[in-house]
């Protein structure tokens, strides 16, 4: 049976130009950047080439780019270094966030709360899991040690109003932060330093290598290291860096900005295939997320009578590959913590499914899909009652 794959949200396959841009630093050009010889001079021209090609995309300086691991880690540097940075120097020690976050966010922000001494406070969100600009204008003060909201979400798909909110901390002059993890692939990046002090971005989301990232810093934003060693990375991130990793992230960055034209209304044709499809043809299906204001590529439901996890088994054995939410939060029992700050009951949450397209998906395998899906929750339906029955 041939398998396919509709967890883009999750990971995407590298992309064969960004493999061909990573090969020659494996091999012939794999010298440490930090080196003063001609090897480490290749590499580090590499590694300047990749941040400069980010910055053009993004509008922004070069000197603003800092490669990570991976968008977790920009994550956790974002948050971490910027609260103790402003708890330390101005004695700010209220940390503002959404319910909806993604872990490398709120987790961060609740051991910050737990263990160094910060208040967390939480944004409204309304029942799409987007933030109320007027929330945030309510509670931002000059005791606000940072700010950070995800850009697209990637349980649900919605797009936060992002450019307002960083506005507000502007004019207030907080420090504002988004995890643009889910949504570098799928939105214009150009011009994001105009309302953003901080922007995380992860290579794997947007057909380039996994264990890579990068985080944007806006010139002047005061910050702490959090890996601490040698002065790699404008003495931010210590560690030698990941220069064929790095290349690629960039080429993939790069690829992903410049074709969004010409990509956005195929993923979203596919994307509208599937939503208008089950709430059609599935009873007790329901849209998570915004109808319209949601990543091009991105369909999110919760089920009635269903169990989410078991949902995505009997799919697996149908030959599909989805999500229940985040791919981190598979095989949890627990309901999604986004989906309850939407105001979804628990046991509703429970039947979650997360269905991401990419640009290798075709139309064939989404009509597969659609009328698969139908049959696969009938099926488990029938099964369940049957169990409950005995």
């Amino acid at each position: 049976m041939k398998k396919i794959y509709m967890d883009y949200a999750a990971t995407t396959p590298v992309d064969e130009r960004v493999l061909e841009a990573m090969l020659p630093y494996f091999s012939g050009q794999f010298g440490n950047p930090s080196s003063i010889h001609l090897y480490g001079q290749e590499a580090e021209a590499a590694l300047e080439d990749a941040r400069e090609i980010i910055a053009q995309q993004m509008g922004v300086h070069s000197s603003e780019i800092v490669f990570t691991g991976c968008g977790t880690e920009s994550d956790n540097l974002a948050l971490r270094g910027v609260a103790l940075a402003r708890k330390s120097k101005t004695r700010a020690d209220r940390i503002l966030i959404s319910p909806v976050e993604h872990h490398a966010v709120s987790h961060t922000a609740e051991q910050l709360a737990d263990h160094f001494g910060f208040r967390l406070e939480y944004l409204k969100v309304d029942s799409y899991g987007i933030v109320d600009p007027d929330d945030l204008r309510r509670k931002i003060d000059r005791d606000v040690a940072i700010v950070s909201v995800i850009y697209g979400n990637n349980e649900i798909g919605s797009i936060n109003p992002v450019e307002e909110l960083g506005q507000i901390c502007r004019a207030n002059e907080i420090p504002f932060h988004t995890d643009a993890v889910q949504a570098a692939a799928h939105l214009s990046m150009k011009g994001l330093g105009n309302w953003c002090d901080l922007a995380s971005f992860g290579a794997h989301k947007f057909y380039g290598p996994k264990g890579v990232g990068a985080l944007f810093i806006r010139k002047g934003t005061s910050i702490l290291p959090i890996q601490t060693g040698g002065g790699q990375e404008f003495g931010l991130r210590a560690g030698t860096q990941n220069v064929p990793y790095i290349v690629g992230m960039a080429k993939a960055f790069e690829l992903a900005q410049m074709e969004l034209q010409n990509m956005q209304p195929f993923l979203m044709q596919l994307r509208d295939k599937i939503i208008v499809s089950v709430q059609e043809f599935i009873k007790g299906a329901y849209l998570t997320g915004h109808p319209v204001d949601r990543l091009s590529n991105h369909a999110s439901f919760v089920f009635e009578g269903v169990d989410g996890n078991q949902l995505l088994i009997h799919l697996d054995a149908a030959g599909f590959a989805c999500s229940s939410g985040s791919a981190c939060k598979t095989g949890d029992p627990k309901p999604s913590h986004v989906l309850l700050a939407m105001g979804i009951s628990s046991q509703l949450a429970l039947g979650s499914l997360r269905v991401t397209v990419g640009k290798y998906t075709t139309p064939d395998e989404v009509e597969n899909f659609v009328n698969s899906l139908p049959v696969v929750i009938q099926n488990f339906r029938k099964l369940n009652e049957g169990i409950g029955k005995r």
